[in-house]
C-alpha cells in the first residue's frame, strides 16, 4: 500500500519533471527573444510621448495654481493622505476579522477588476483601492491646472489616463488575481504559453511589440474572408481595380467605384457574406468596381497624394468608364479616401470634367479644424517626429499608426489583449474583425506629411484652398449631388467635424446620415442584423447640435436608405456585366494579389 509520503514523492517528482521541462522551453523561449529584439528597428523616440515643454508648462500651471490658492492645494493632499490611511485601516480590519466581508461595497463596474479576489482579498482590495485614488487625484490635479492653453490641457488629460491605465495594478503578474491562479492552476505552463506569445508577436514584427489581437492562422483571403467573386482588370503601381461578379440578370446603367482608405485593407467590406457591403451592393443590381490599394514599401517613398489622385481615383475612373461604355460613374470614398475624394471632385471641376455624377462620403473628414482625439498627435512636436520618422525610413510604417489608433483604447487594444495572451498564456481568438484590424499597410512618407501638415495640421482644403497637381483645391468646390455617412460614437472621424466639413461644400443636393456605433461597426452595418439606427435631418443650415435635436431616429441599418438614394442616380436597367472586356481581361480572381502584401515584407 503507497503511504503518504510515497504519494506525496510521487507528485513532488511529477511537479520537478514538469518544472524542469517548462524551465527548459524558457531558456529556448529566452535565446529566441534576444534575436527577435536585435533585429528591432525601432521609431523615432520622439513618437513615444510628447515633447518635455507639456510637462513643463503642466508643472509651472501646478505650482502657480498653488502659490495663488496653497488652501486648495494642501486640501487636496489632506483628503489624499486621508483615504490612503483609511484603505489601510481597511486592509488591516480586513485581516484581522476575515469574515468581515469586502473592503468597499462599490458595484464592480471596471471588467479588469471583476475577479471576486479584489473584493474579498485584502491585498488585492488594498491595491485596487489606491489605485483608483492615485487615478482620481492626478485626473484632479490636471483639471485644475487653469493656466493652461486649452489645446495644452486636453494633451495632458490625454496623457495622464494613458499613465493612468498603463500602471493599473491588473498589467503587472504580482498584482493580477487571474494571472496568478492561472499560473498557479497549470502549474506555470500559462507563463511559459505567455512568454511564447510574447516571442512570436515579437518576431512577427520584426523586434517590435505590437500585441496579436486575433489568430491569423485561422483566417485565408479569398477562403473564408472577402469572397465575394470578382476579378482583378486593372492593375497599376498603387492600387489594383476589382470589378465584382454581377448577382443580378439586369445591373444599373451607372458604375459604382468605392475607394476604401489605404491605411487599411478594402476587405473590411467584405469579411464575409452576412455582413459584406460589398456582397450587399453587388446583390441590389450594381456593376461594382473596388480599388485594392498597394501596400507600399520604401520604394514608395517619394509618392504623395499626387500618386494616390493620378493613378488611384483617376485611374480607375477612366478604366471603368471604358469597360463600361458609361461617360459618368458614382463613387464612394470611405475614411482618408472620402477625403481624397472630395479633393478629386474639386480637381474634376477646376478641369471641367463631369465624369463623377455623385459622391458618397463614408467617415470621411474635410475640415480638420476641430481635431478630436487625434488632438495630442497632431501637435508639432509629434508631427515633427514623424517627419524625421519618414525621411530616415522613407515610410511611416503601419505599426506606429496601429499604437497611435490602439491608444485610444488602451486598455481594450493593448493592455487587456496583452495580459490575456502574455500572462494568461491564451490563444488570441478567431475574430475576424480584429484580424482585419492586425493587417495594416504603410504610408508613403511624402504623401504622410502632405496629409498630416497641408490637411490635418494646417486644414488648407477648408480655409486657403490646398495646392496640388497644378491646382488649388477648396471644400467649397464639391458641387455634386451627395450623401455623407458618420457615426455617432466615432473616434476617428467624429460625426460633427464631418457635419461641418459637408455643411461648407458647394452642392444643392446634400445628405447626411449619422449612424449608430463607430468608425467600423457603424459602416459594416447590415440589415439582416437590425443592430444600428441611424439619424436623419434635412436641414443641413442648423449647428451640428441643433441637427441631432430635430433627427428622426430610424430602426435599423442606413444602408436601404443610401441605396433608395443612389439607385435614383444610377440610371435605368441593362443586361449585367462580366469582370472586364477584351481590353481589360481578368488578371486574377478577387481579391487580388495587392491585399496580400504584409506591412512588414
Amino acid at each position: 500500500m503507497a503511504t503518504h509520503d510515497d504519494v506525496a514523492g510521487e507528485k513532488t517528482g511529477t511537479d520537478l519533471e514538469k518544472v524542469n521541462a517548462n524551465l527548459a522551453h524558457v531558456e529556448e523561449l529566452s535565446q529566441r527573444l534576444i534575436k527577435a529584439l536585435s533585429v528591432r528597428n525601432p521609431a523615432n523616440p520622439t513618437l513615444s510621448g510628447p515633447s518635455n515643454e507639456l510637462f513643463t508648462r503642466a508643472a509651472g500651471s501646478y505650482w502657480v495654481e498653488m502659490l495663488e490658492d496653497p488652501a486648495k492645494i494642501y486640501g487636496q493632499q489632506l483628503e489624499y493622505w486621508g483615504e490612503t490611511l483609511r484603505n489601510f485601516i481597511k486592509t488591516h480590519q480586513m485581516m484581522l476579522h476575515s469574515s468581515a466581508g469586502g473592503g468597499d461595497d462599490q458595484p464592480v463596474t471596471d471588467k479588469r477588476f471583476a475577479n471576486p479576489m479584489w473584493q474579498s482579498n485584502p491585498y488585492f482590495n488594498l491595491i485596487k483601492q489606491q489605485y483608483f485614488l492615485n487615478a482620481r487625484a492626478i485626473e484632479q490635479a490636471v483639471a485644475d491646472m487653469d493656466e493652461l492653453e486649452p489645446v495644452e490641457k486636453r494633451r495632458l488629460e490625454y496623457f495622464s489616463h494613458q499613465i493612468i491605465d498603463m500602471m493599473s495594478p491588473t498589467n503587472f503578474l504580482g498584482t493580477n488575481p487571474d494571472a496568478l491562479e492561472r499560473a498557479v492552476e497549470t502549474e506555470g505552463e500559462s507563463l511559459v504559453r505567455g512568454l511564447e506569445n510574447l516571442v512570436a508577436d515579437l518576431e512577427a514584427n520584426n523586434g517590435e511589440l505590437v500585441v496579436r489581437l486575433a489568430d491569423e492562422d485561422a483566417f485565408e483571403l479569398g477562403g473564408n474572408i472577402a469572397t465575394t467573386p470578382g476579378e482583378v482588370i486593372y492593375r497599376n503601381k498603387m492600387m489594383e481595380l476589382i470589378q465584382y461578379a454581377p448577382a443580378t440578370k439586369e445591373v444599373y446603367e451607372t458604375p459604382l467605384i468605392l475607394f476604401p482608405p489605404w491605411i487599411n485593407k478594402f476587405y473590411i467590406l467584405d469579411l464575409k457574406e452576412q455582413n459584406s457591403l460589398i456582397k450587399w451592393v453587388v446583390d441590389q443590381g450594381y456593376t461594382l468596381f473596388v480599388v485594392s490599394w498597394i501596400n507600399p514599401d520604401q520604394e514608395y517613398a517619394d509618392m504623395g497624394m499626387e500618386a494616390y489622385i493620378e493613378d488611384g481615383f483617376l485611374a480607375a475612373i477612366r478604366e471603368v468608364k471604358a469597360i463600361t461604355g458609361q461617360q459618368k460613374v458614382n463613387a464612394v470614398g470611405y475614411c482618408i479616401a472620402g477625403t481624397t475624394l472630395a479633393l478629386v471632385l474639386s480637381l474634376l471641376k477646376k478641369r471641367g470634367d463631369k465624369s463623377v455624377k455623385s459622391a458618397t462620403f463614408f467617415t470621411a473628414l474635410t475640415d480638420f479644424s476641430e481635431q478630436g482625439e487625434f488632438t495630442p498627435f497632431l501637435q508639432d512636436d509629434f508631427i515633427d517626429g514623424i517627419e524625421e520618422e519618414v525621411k530616415q525610413q522613407g515610410l511611416l510604417r503601419s505599426f506606429i499608426m496601429a499604437r497611435t489608433f490602439s491608444f485610444l483604447r488602451s486598455n481594450d487594444l493593448i493592455y487587456g489583449p496583452a495580459v490575456r495572451s502574455y500572462m494568461m498564456g491564451e490563444a488570441p481568438p478567431a475574430f475576424d474583425l480584429l484580424y482585419w484590424n492586425g493587417d495594416g499597410a504603410n504610408l508613403p512618407g511624402k504623401m504622410a506629411m502632405q496629409y498630416l501638415r497641408g490637411l490635418c495640421q494646417e486644414n488648407r482644403f477648408a480655409k486657403q484652398g490646398f495646392d496640388i497637381m497644378g491646382e488649388t483645391l477648396r471644400l467649397k468646390d464639391v458641387d455634386i449631388p451627395l450623401m455623407s455617412v458618420t457615426c455617432e460614437t466615432d473616434h476617428i472621424a467624429a460625426w460633427k467635424t464631418c457635419y461641418r466639413g459637408v455643411q461648407q461644400m458647394g452642392s444643392k443636393s446634400r445628405h447626411f446620415i449619422v449612424s449608430q456605433s463607430g468608425h467600423i461597426a457603424g459602416i459594416v452595418n447590415p440589415p439582416s442584423k437590425k443592430k444600428y439606427g441611424h439619424y436623419t435631418n434635412d436641414d443641413l443650415s442648423l449647428a451640428a447640435e441643433e441637427w441631432m435635436a430635430g433627427a428622426q431616429f430610424h430602426e435599423g441599418s442606413w444602408w436601404p436608405r443610401w441605396e433608395s438614394w443612389l439607385k435614383k442616380r444610377s440610371g435605368k436597367k441593362v443586361k449585367a456585366r462580366k469582370p472586364g472586356d477584351s481590353k481589360h481581361p481578368p488578371i486574377s480572381p478577387a481579391p487580388g494579389s495587392y491585399v496580400l502584401r504584409k506591412a512588414n515584407s
